[in-house]
């Protein structure tokens, strides 16, 4: 019978396609069976249920930093590291951290108007963690002492951009307490920006509008914050560097005495103004009797009141007593080492210190980080052993202000200068839509691994990841951690993968040392964040009723951690790096026309260094997969690209952010703010600054594109 050309086509391709599914191809490696092979024993290993045993057991207590409880987590997961077949262990740090002795806020006028906060959280249903005499009262971390007496401004979120309006309406904010609403921005930006300002301390609040009744119900109902629901967190300044504020690029070991450290006082990631937190129940009677004008409209949240900015009539006494010394905490490191790159360390890290019980953040993630050990463990067992090695971190007071990875890594940079990739996890899962963000040369690598990863929905988790596209687009939030992985440049239209800001432990790996960096985590969800009620019973009620998604976490982290530590040649992807920093220049440099105008700075270099680097990420791409390449000459050049982008004087005014690329902004703490050096001199209207920028970021991009281009000529 003769064949129609369509026919022979269909004939052809449906060849390809068998020949496809015969010969597998996963990029890094040159013979993809074997590590498929691997891959499929590793994903019969992680469990629901196990899973969820993890999380009871790890949230059965309130585990704040350097408590008695936090030090029992982490003998449970070295206990678990060690039955894995790792080596496995305890890393102790002294570092500068607060407890409340007295915490108060109490409404001295006007006259009958009473409210003596904080008020203890409490719902009425079935949830006996709510009871637990070890909860301590709702505080900020890293607030000084303070003895305030002083009335009262409605600021809003407590932005720059909101201080402004204040400052235009006539309203002067020196010596008054400031009211200022989560969201936003990270809550230490807050405390900043009203230090600034002349403030002289800050009460922060959750408006139902954001995370309560306006969402839907609230918990035990629902997932949404209950009025007397407070959220906690520290207040720090990690903006200006993240760990231990006494130990800036230092680590904070034990025998460090207190002569090798900064001074408290002296510290500029500790904050001068004292704030803590409150719960809208307590917050409303201070809003309900503000008077002065009525808040701009987009200011008004949910309370069923017109809301007034003050000053006054209202003045609040706050009164804080801190407990600050050096605490003990504990770091938990297992590793697996490798057989033919030793040196070349792949880590997986969550942290596992809490403000309370902490069950979506972070022990949903603790509990993967413990299947994706176990279905590790599964393989060592059976004799398997790594090509790179392999190193499995749980971070202690993360919460604090990043301090445990910050820490571990500071002390281990000499040997982190090898490694090839950090994977992150904090809130693992607070509901089931999927969330990933990295640098651009590990965005296709995530894709991939999610190719390989059954989803509770059906089909792969790619798939399911792909079909919902954007992650915000029914409205549900994102905790703020999570919220600094929105993607900001879309080069392409597959999965969204956003850009790393701050506010988890991949910062030190990324921003500070130059290791390719990716966070995963599964929002829904989520009113209940740094509070007493993110405990067992709201994870199973309305995160992860089954504990699936948990499952499918573990089986993308451990995916990620067996093909970085086994491919052959290192899996990044430069094109997209290239590209993706070409669309942030381009859209800097609409910026600095507007800003700058008839005297811009001179984009026309750094594009071009972009395109070098785009290029040179392609001719990359063609020797990775070429089989003639030696990988021993390409990989540690692919490896040095990324820490090409490091500045050798670091970031203005912040030397420890040392990444060209990426960095947390200075007022927004968690979001990414992308090629920091430039933007943040346009939007100061510095014309100096931004043209000296510009040409560091122009002299790093090419840093990266030689490095590339020497990786792809095959040489060194």
């Amino acid at each position: 019978m003769k064949r129609t050309p369509l026919a022979l086509l269909l004939l052809l391709l449906a060849g390809s396609a068998a020949l496809s599914a015969q010969n597998p191809v996963i990029f890094g490696f040159r013979d993809a069976a074997p590590e498929l092979a691997l891959e499929k024993q590793f994903l019969a290993v992680p469990d629901a249920q196990m899973a969820a045993q993890h999380l009871k057991i790890l949230t059965a207590a309130p585990h704040v930093a350097g408590s008695p409880e936090d030090r029992q987590t982490a003998e449970y997961v070295a206990q678990q590291f060690r039955a894995a077949g790792l080596e496995t262990e305890i890393v102790e740090y002294k570092v500068w951290m607060n407890r409340p002795k007295e915490i108060s806020v109490s409404i001295t006028a006007p006259p009958g108007v009473v409210m003596q906060g904080p008020t203890r959280e409490h719902v009425n249903g079935d949830d006996p963690f709510q009871d637990d005499p070890r909860i301590l009262p709702a505080f900020s971390g890293s607030s000084p002492s303070g003895d305030v007496e002083a009335e009262v401004v409605y600021a809003n979120y407590g932005r720059p951009e909101d201080l402004n309006t204040l400052k235009d309406m006539g309203i002067d904010v020196r010596g008054k307490i400031l009211l200022v609403r989560y969201g936003e921005n990270f809550r230490g930006v807050k405390a900043f920006v009203a230090q600034e300002n002349g403030a002289a301390g800050v009460i922060l609040y959750s408006d139902p509008i954001d995370d309560g009744w306006f969402k839907g119900d609230v918990y035990p109902l629902g997932p949404w914050r209950p009025e007397s629901s407070v959220q906690r967190g520290s207040i720090g300044y990690i903006f200006e560097f993240p760990g231990d504020p006494t130990t800036p690029g230092v680590a904070s070991t034990p025998d460090l005495s207190e002569a090798q450290r900064v001074s408290p006082q002296d510290s500029a990631q500790m904050p001068k103004v004292p704030a803590t937190p409150l719960s809208s129940q307590d917050a409303r009677p201070i809003l309900e009797h503000l008077g002065g004008l009525a808040s701009p409209r987009e200011w008004q949240g949910a309370l069923p009141f017109t809301y007034h900015l003050g000053p006054g009539p209202v003045r609040v006494h706050l009164r804080l007593k801190q407990d600050y010394r050096f605490w003990s905490i504990w770091d938990v490191i297992g590793t697996a080492r490798g057989t033919q790159d030793p040196g070349a360390w792949t880590i997986l890290g969550n942290h596992r210190d809490a403000w309370v019980y902490g069950a979506a953040d972070p022990g949903s993630g603790t509990a993967a980080l413990l299947e994706t050990v176990r279905g590790v463990g599964a393989l060592l067992h059976s004799g398997w052993r790594p090509k790179r090695t392999m190193i499995f971190a749980s971070w202690d007071a993360e919460e604090e202000g990043l301090i445990g990875s910050t820490e571990w890594a500071e002390q281990n940079a000499e040997p982190l200068a090898n490694a090839v990739a950090y994977f992150n996890t904090d809130v693992a899962v607070s509901g089931p839509n999927f969330v990933a963000a990295a640098v651009p040369s590990l965005k296709q690598f995530l894709r991939d691994a999610g190719k390989a990863v059954p989803s509770p929905k059906g089909n792969t988790l790619y798939d399911a990841w792909l079909a919902a596209g954007q992650p915000r687009r029914n409205g549900e939030p994102i905790p703020p951690e999570v919220l600094s992985r929105m993607p900001v440049a879309r080069t392409n239209q597959d999965a969204p993968v956003g850009d790393l800001g701050s506010g988890s432990d991949y910062t030190v790996f990324l921003q500070h040392l130059g290791i390719p960096a990716a966070d995963i985590s599964s929002a829904g969800p989520y009113g209940v964040y740094h509070s007493a009620f993110d405990d067992f019973i709201w994870f199973q009620k309305f995160a992860d009723p089954k504990f699936l998604v948990e499952q499918q976490q573990a089986r993308l982290l451990g995916i990620s951690m067996l093909r970085m530590a086994g491919a052959e040649v290192l899996p990044y992807d430069y094109e997209e790096y290239g590209r993706e920093i070409q669309a942030y220049l381009e859209a800097a440099q609409e910026r600095a026309k507007s800003r700058f105008p008839g005297h811009a700075p001179d984009f026309a270099p750094a594009l071009r260094a972009a395109s070098r680097l785009t290029a040179a990420g392609v001719a990359a791409k063609h020797a990775q997969a070429d089989p003639k390449s030696d990988p021993a000459k390409l990989n540690p050049a692919l490896r040095q690209a990324e820490r090409e982008f490091l500045l050798t004087g670091g970031l203005p005014n912040r030397p420890w952010y040392k990444h060209a690329i990426y960095a947390p902004g200075e007022y927004t703490g968690y979001a990414a703010v992308v090629i920091p050096g430039v933007n943040e001199a346009i939007g100061r209207n510095d014309l100096p600054r931004t043209q000296e920028q510009l040409r560091a970021l122009t002299a790093a991009i090419e840093r990266a594109a030689q490095t590339l281009e020497y990786a792809a000529n095959g040489k060194q």
